[in-house]
């Protein structure tokens, strides 16, 4: 989306610099990204575009500059009310001025406003009102004056201003000293970072609370760090707070607060100092306590949020990631038992074909199987996806035995997660693509199309429904929402988009395209038939020489009047093609189907940046493939179909389904994932266990207990394991070096939580 340049707030060379040293960037870089960015350009299409503008820098460290832009220009939009509150009230010195230009934290700032900010009426307001203030200044200041301490609050005793007394006296300028305190920015800071250096969580049932299954026993009694406490304990004791089963709160030593604060305050001996001290002890108890707890309490949520975020965006990443089937027709079924279970076919594209039902589990196989060997045959159907919900492994069972019935050894069959399929059943996008089917239909449907394509699928869905996060109802739903699109912007633009063939709902997430867009791209294909070239894309309502530019080199057109239209090469590149299929004396369409011939390019005689021709070769390799893995079905054990038949020593192949930061869940193909905790993943050691795993990868695991009652299972990886290196049944694991998007991930979380 493009920024109104009026409406963007430059940033000085020191913020820069600042910037570039935080995140490990070269000056040159950063600037041609912030321009970039400010023209309106997409990080992907920086990323993959502009390479020789910003030095080659990926999509992790322009995505961390987008976001750093955007804090500190927050961040100067708020210096600049703030001085303008200040200024308003006569208090802006040039002292005051300077300090807050100078900062470039955010609490910081807040800190230095604090005492400015327009406040209800507390105890100091009070006093302030019956004429404390110059006694608290006799305090604060430390000063010997004309007259002591005593006679001095003597002469502001007033019953008229209900201070009938010299107690009176000194307990309202010990209030106003301990707002003064309370508001002081240095001490704030210190005690904020003394409370998150050495504060422990406590966390304590809630007298008389229910919790029936007792979800949150551990935290009944419970102690930890503040500074180390992982996000998912942090986050389980948040949601026990929220069930009302648990309170929490961060503790320390008072002493040891008190011990930090006295030396900022008192500076010398006098009369003032035990009224000093007095007013230390009750600005920590019973104002700076609560607001740094506060404050602490956000700071903590921010944290676990963040880490809980970046679980959800490498398990959701990996998903939308997860190896295509590719184009092949294919049988999607919905199991169910009672009520049957719904079929539908389609053909390699995803087009609908025709739909069912069968009840292969109420006495009814038989006619069950021949509906199945119709649609097979008629439709030349490939492969056959059953949803993983109910009936799941009574119906793969069904299926495998009319396979091999009917000796079709050349269909195969999946099991496919159909989280979120009920939500796309139901949604606009459904209703819109089929306004007369059932929604089991449509929900079979889908389960077929995310064997073929999972990401095109996928996008359709809310991400929240699709059940790889970590208690992703208890985050920042606005942070979650906006971290969760740029992870399906990035994985949509690194594979591409077929512009002939994708819906609105995956075209939306093409860099520069609107939903709107989107939609008027779908109307113009389905008015004017396919698209020929990418030019073509000109004639969209909504599309102009920016978006075109943004757009056009993630759209591909097989087949199409322009060969270099089915590649990652972007338009304004194609004269450079065309000098090097001239300078071999080739065409263009050879040089695709015959990359061999680059091996004769002299790349000395073309005028292009180093970082572009390396691309343009690379995708004249190997035009237009797919990032993606090799597609590799999982292969269940046949005989265990329900956790009853899961024993103790068993070993299961299984596809890991949701990466967490204690472990990782497996479905091993009995309706009821399994848990691998982290101590049981690896034989060395590991951080987490995204290190080793990632969601959607195919892994052998070791059955360590099983109980029905429960319906827990615990599995070990660790166990099968011989060496450090070794990764049973691991077929499609992560290769180094890690993804941009992994790197992304990380760095996202990290930059976020040194805020």
């Amino acid at each position: 989306m493009a920024l109104n340049m009026a409406d963007v707030q430059p940033l000085k060379p020191s913020i820069l610099l600042h910037i570039a040293q935080k995140l490990n960037l070269p000056i040159p870089g950063l600037r041609a990204v912030m321009g970039l960015l400010d023209e309106g350009a997409t990080v992907p299409f920086i990323a993959r575009y502009r390479k020789e503008a910003t030095g080659n820098l990926d999509e992790v460290q322009i995505r961390a500059i987008e976001e750093d832009l955007a804090y500190f220009r927050e961040l100067l939009a708020r210096r600049e009310t703030i001085l303008s509150s200040i200024a308003e009230q006569g208090k802006l010195t040039d002292e005051l001025k300077a300090r807050i230009v100078a900062t470039l934290d955010r609490s910081e700032l807040e800190d230095l406003y604090l005492p400015y900010r327009p406040k209800r009426r507390t105890k100091a307001t009070i006093a302030r009102e019956r004429g404390l203030e110059p006694l608290a200044q006799y305090l604060w200041t430390q000063e010997p004056g004309p007259v002591s301490l005593m006679e001095l609050a003597q002469s502001l005793v007033d019953p008229a201003r209900e201070v009938p007394a010299v107690d009176d006296a000194l307990e309202g300028a010990r209030h106003i000293v301990a707002e003064m305190i309370s508001e002081d920015a240095g001490v704030r800071k210190a005690a904020r970072q003394m409370l998150f250096e050495e504060g422990m969580i406590v966390g304590r049932k809630v007298p008389d609370a229910a919790d029936e299954q007792e979800k949150f026993r551990m935290y009944y009694e419970y102690s930890e760090p503040a500074k180390t406490i992982p996000s998912h304990r942090m986050l389980a004791i948040r949601r026990g707070e929220a069930e009302k089963v648990l309170y929490w709160l961060i503790e320390i030593d008072d002493a040891r607060m008190l011990g930090l604060l006295r030396p900022r305050i008192l500076r010398r001996e006098g009369d003032w100092t035990l009224h000093l001290n007095l007013a230390i002890e009750d600005c920590w108890k019973r104002l700076l306590n609560s607001s740094i707890q506060g404050e602490l309490r956000l700071e903590l949520k921010r944290r676990s949020d963040t880490d809980a975020i970046q679980v959800f965006r490498e398990n959701l990443q990996h998903v939308l990631m997860a190896a295509p089937a590719g184009p092949i027709a294919v049988l999607g079924i919905d199991p169910g038992l009672r009520t049957g279970c719904k079929i539908a076919a389609v053909d390699e594209t995803g087009k609908f074909l025709a739909h069912d039902v069968i009840y292969p589990h109420t006495g009814r196989a038989t006619e069950a199987g021949q509906k199945l060997a119709t649609l097979v045959q008629q439709f030349k159907v490939r492969a056959i996806a059953i949803g993983n919900g109910t009936a799941s492994r009574e119906t793969d069972a069904f299926v495998r035995d009319f396979l091999h019935e009917k000796k079709l050894s050349e269909v195969f069959r999946v099991t496919v997660s159909e989280s979120g399929a009920s939500v796309y059943s139901a949604s606009e996008v459904a209703r819109q693509e089929f306004p007369d089917l059932d929604l089991t239909v449509r929900g079979a449907i889908s389960i077929a199309r995310r064997l073929q394509d999972p990401l095109s699928e996928l996008v359709k869905v809310d991400p929240k429904s699709i059940g790889v996060g970590q208690y992703q109802h208890d985050v920042d739903q606005r942070q979650l929402q906006q971290s969760l699109e740029t992870v399906i912007e990035s994985c949509v633009n690194r594979v591409g988009v077929d512009l002939n063939t994708a819906s609105w709902a995956l075209l939306r997430y093409v860099a520069g395209i609107s939903e709107r867009t989107a939609l008027n791209i779908v109307s113009y294909r389905d008015a004017n038939g396919r698209f020929r070239s990418r030019q073509q894309l000109r004639e969209v309502s909504g599309i102009g020489p920016k978006t075109f530019e943004q757009a056009a080199g993630f759209l591909r057109i097989r087949h199409g009047a322009q060969p270099l239209d089915s590649t990652a090469v972007h338009p304004e590149s194609y004269a450079l093609v065309e000098q090097i299929a001239g300078s071999l004396k080739t065409p263009i369409d050879e040089l695709i189907r015959s990359p061999h011939l680059l091996e004769k390019l002299d790349r000395s005689q073309f005028r292009a940046g180093v970082y572009t021709l390396n691309d343009i070769l690379e995708e004249l390799r190997k035009p237009g493939r797919d990032p993606r893995d090799q597609f590799v079905a999982p292969a269940f054990n046949d005989a265990v179909r329900g956790i009853a038949d899961v024993r103790p020593g068993m070993v299961l192949e299984g596809v890991v389904t949701n990466v967490t930061k204690f472990g990782a869940f497996v479905d091993v193909g009995v309706h009821q994932d399994g848990l691998v905790h982290i101590s049981e993943i690896s034989s060395r050691f590991i951080r987490e266990p995204s290190e080793v795993l990632k969601t959607g990868q195919i892994v052998q695991v070791k059955v360590l207990a099983a109980d029905e009652k429960t319906k827990r299972i615990s599995l070990s990886i660790k166990a099968l394991q011989s060496g450090e290196a070794r990764q049973p049944g691991n077929r499609n694991a992560p290769k180094p070096p890690p993804s941009i998007e992994d790197k992304l991930a990380a760095l996202a979380a990290k930059w976020r939580v040194s805020k």
